[in-house]
């Protein structure tokens, strides 16, 4: 007999995914649910699946874990992050404005800013960023394949840039040219856990960011991504530690601060619709 499961569809800046409440109902196969209910054709559509739970450990007051559009499990997601905030909030399942989220890339700090009732914006602690892991880049292999490295000053370059997931932003002036290349960079030897990969453009208004992000490709926002290119920009001598991220589904605001060494992401969560699937 087949199981209604309800789910809550969220997007931030576009970046939208589908919510379920594991206290109340259990995903046996959450990457096979991830697969079927993302497909924008035959499914609800997303760009993954995120389910939330409570702790386990008193550090914490609610876990986090996300499945991409492919089925693979993610470590980390920013966008996903502030609307488990808003949701938590909203649906009156904490009163608190400070939420302890654990992830698989440690516990991230939600700050909500509340207008009426109403999460208007999130303020995410993302930690600290990461720019040597073995486990994730090997530089070596992208320098053998002619692939961007950094050259600094203005034009193009590349870095990589851990949030707690793999991420290499590369600065262009076609940050179009992501669609194409997007596949064969997240996939390349280069990256053994594969990256996600965001092509910048330097602005006058702010950073203007597409990405591809691992295991969704294309997507309209990427909280990580915004992040890892914020701190790509001022580690380059681009910018300065405030940045303005251009996504193709709105805005983040993103500061690398120089007191603690973190990076904190602000920025908007939207409810879409609700709904129930069967299982």
């Amino acid at each position: 007999m087949k199981e209604k499961i309800h789910f809550t569809k969220m997007h931030g800046a576009g970046n939208d995914y589908i919510y379920v409440d594991t206290s109340i109902y259990n995903i046996k196969d959450p990457a096979a649910a991830a697969r079927a209910w993302s497909d924008r054709h035959k499914g609800i559509g997303s760009d993954g699946l995120v389910l939330i739970g409570h702790s386990p450990i008193t550090e914490a007051d609610f876990t986090m874990r996300i499945f991409n559009a492919d089925g693979s499990e993610a470590m980390m997601c920013g966008n996903a992050s502030r609307c488990i905030g808003k949701y938590l909030y909203e649906k009156g399942l904490t009163k608190q404005t400070q939420i302890r989220l654990l992830t698989l890339s440690g516990i991230k700090l939600l700050n909500l800013h509340i207008a009426n009732g109403i999460v208007e914006s999130v303020t995410v602690d993302m930690g600290e960023p990461v720019f040597e892991d073995d486990r994730l880049f090997n530089p070596g292999l992208l320098n053998a394949e002619k692939l961007p490295s950094i050259t600094g000053g203005a034009g193009g370059g590349s870095l990589f840039v851990s949030m707690g997931n793999p991420h290499y932003v590369i600065f262009t002036d076609d940050v179009d040219a992501v669609e194409t290349m997007g596949k064969e960079l997240e996939y390349h030897p280069a990256f053994p856990e594969r990256a996600n990969i965001e092509f910048a453009e330097m602005r006058p208004d702010g950073i203007r960011v597409r990405v591809w992000e691992r295991g969704s490709g294309i997507t309209m926002a990427c909280g990580t991504g915004a992040c890892a290119t914020a701190v790509a920009a001022c580690k380059t001598g681009r910018t300065g530690r405030k940045n303005r991220i251009i996504m193709d589904g709105g805005e983040l605001e993103i500061e690398w601060r120089e007191a603690d060494n973190h990076v904190y992401m602000t920025g908007p969560a939207e409810f879409v619709f609700e709904g129930e699937i069967e299982i």
